[in-house]
């Protein structure tokens, strides 16, 4: 029987305040602190999404569009738009929320390719992913771009 999940079903959202202890000398968010918090995402969508220890192979994208303040709410949203075999692309989205009314300004996008582990550490198989939406149907077609973009970058050694 082969397993099929939704986009849904490991759909991830975090919320950190921005702290004296996240600033760089620059006093902006320091930049290595979000690599970690949406690492962190990208890694508990995926585990969600195959129930099993995983591993980050790559990030794609990681752009840095605006800085990030002491006190400001960092809003990270992550989710599955492609599956293939042993591996996952995950999209991590991430905002500025406006404290006076609510709205999200959106400050980085990267996408992660992660690897499900089996209890020999081995890469293990991944569910199926079903698409519900057109939205998720276009995500996909993005990620079997990027990751034909991977595989020539790769077999170019690039």
């Amino acid at each position: 029987m082969t397993i099929t999940k939704k986009v849904s079903d490991s759909t991830v959202e975090t919320i950190h305040i921005v702290r004296p202890n996240h600033l760089n000398a620059a006093s902006r968010l320091f930049g290595g602190m979000l690599m970690q918090w949406l690492d962190e995402v990208a890694g508990v969508v995926a585990q969600r999404h195959t129930r099993s220890n995983v591993i980050t192979a790559s990030v794609d994208n990681l752009r840095f569009i605006h800085g990030v303040y002491k006190g400001e709410m960092v809003v990270i949203k992550g989710k599955v738009t492609f599956v293939g075999t042993t591996s996952m692309e995950v999209k991590v989205d991430t905002y500025v929320e406006n404290l006076s009314d609510g709205s999200h300004h959106k400050i980085n996008t990267a996408y992660f390719t992660m690897v499900a582990l089996g209890e020999d550490d081995k890469p293990a198989k991944v569910p199926r992913l079903e698409l519900e939406t057109d939205e998720e149907r276009k995500e996909w077609a993005a990620a079997e771009r990027r990751r034909e973009i991977r595989m020539l970058r790769k077999a170019e050694k690039f």
